[in-house]
């Protein structure tokens, strides 16, 4: 069945129309109804959709509840909460949780992906039994709703669909499979691409989830709404994924030797600000440079911060010619590595990156040393005097992180 979606929308108000419309006929008063959503480190006008989905959806099921797709993103604040679902979000008839993937009492084994069959879904780059968890609510509700901004992605290809799924709402183990995936395949290779290895291995363990489910997928150019659609999750996803491919990849034809990718507030700590370098690598000229402006971000990751102190960001040959000395790390937090860090080489002990990464943020210049980045002082870095110099090698982009950026020659790589 082919996913509905709104006619030509240009503001929040034509969405909500659109969802409205779409969801006349979702759910039955026997149902408990899950919402899985994004957390406030995607651009969605989720206070507008939080609330048009209780009015649709609030009196109709027998139990409404909404669960945010963590990750392991940290928890999101009261605070943040006002602001990510709006402030009248707390009612009496919805419930609203966030995912846990640390809690194993909120989470239920599906089965496993045989090692077998991930050897030639990943084109024989892992081979090893993945157990399939997911959030217990998954399966204990009646009908799920997926809503899903669809983005270029580092990992997968584009972000949406089955990846509020895994790694979304899901334990570790997928989460690590997927991640270290794409990492072996790497960033400028797999980001902005629709089919990828990872999106096979994600579909396959969402195929493990017996619920009914419907997306509700969504593509963003920056704040402004441009295309929804609504049905069958992967149908609804594809559909979104070829306008977002239109929409959020911009094609350049040379490179740059500095650019200057400026974090948006919604990334508090360099595990989400590290997109600012993954949506840009591709345009970087070899032996150039990224600087990720933030100067409010003081966090590695309050998560994983202790195991990326520990380790480092390295290209993905400095872990894999030293595997039995970090095999023992999470993947996921390997992955994060080396995407920040960019392909480069590793050779008789020498790690040659291809592109310098420096971090003009409130991390310490010491720290920044230590984790194997460089550093500059956010206070005297002045984007103003970057500007209007592309012809000059200088790329200024504001709000990064959500605009892919590649080269019409090839991936920069």
């Amino acid at each position: 069945m082919n996913p509905s979606m709104c006619g030509p929308i240009r503001t929040t108000a034509d969405l909500t129309d659109f969802v409205d419309e779409s969801l006349k006929s979702f759910g039955s008063p026997s149902e408990h109804v899950l919402v899985i959503i994004p957390d406030d480190t995607r651009t969605i006008p989720m206070p507008e959709l939080y609330g048009v989905i209780c009015g649709r959806l609030a009196s109709r099921v027998r139990k409404l509840t909404f669960l945010i797709a963590l990750g392991t993103h940290p928890p999101m604040t009261a605070a943040q909460l006002d602001l990510h679902l709006g402030a009248g979000w707390r009612r009496p008839d919805v419930t609203v949780s966030q995912h846990d993937w640390k809690d194993p009492s909120g989470l239920i084994r599906l089965g496993s992906i045989p090692a077998s069959e991930l050897e030639d879904l990943s084109g024989g780059l892992l081979s090893e039994t993945v157990p399939v968890t997911i959030n217990r609510l998954a399966v204990e509700v009646d009908r799920i709703l997926i809503v899903n901004p669809v983005f270029p992605h580092e990992v997968v290809g584009f972000s949406g669909g089955h990846k509020y799924f895994f790694p979304g709402v899901s334990g570790t183990e997928v989460l690590n499979s997927t991640h270290w995936l794409g990492a072996l395949i790497t960033n400028p290779v797999v980001n902005g691409r629709k089919n990828t290895p990872v999106r096979s291995l994600i579909e396959r363990a969402a195929a493990l989830v017996p619920t009914p489910r419907q997306g509700l997928s969504l593509v963003m150019k920056g704040h402004d709404p441009v295309g929804a659609y609504f049905g069958d999750v992967d149908d609804a996803w594809s559909a979104a994924a070829d306008l977002s491919a239109g929409t959020n990849i911009v094609w350049r034809d040379a490179s740059y030797h500095t650019v200057l990718s400026m974090a948006p507030p919604m990334y508090r700590e360099l595990w989400t600000a590290g997109k600012c370098m993954y949506k840009l690598e591709p345009v970087v000229a070899d032996g150039g440079k990224l600087i990720i402006f933030a100067p409010h971000l003081h966090e590695i990751s309050p998560t994983h911060g202790h195991l990326i102190r520990q380790v480092g960001y390295h290209t993905r040959d400095f872990f894999l010619k030293q595997w039995d000395r970090y095999s023992g790390i999470p993947r996921a937090v390997l992955a994060h590595s080396t995407h920040v860090k960019g392909v480069g080489t590793f050779e008789d002990g020498v790690e040659r990156p291809r592109v310098e990464v420096v971090l003009a943020t409130g991390i310490p210049e010491k720290l920044c040393h230590e984790i194997n980045l460089g550093y500059q002082d956010p206070v005297s870095l002045h984007p103003s005097e970057f500007e209007n110099s592309e012809e000059d090698g200088i790329l200024v982009v504001p709000s990064a992180g959500e605009m892919l950026y590649r080269l019409r020659s090839g991936s920069g790589a």
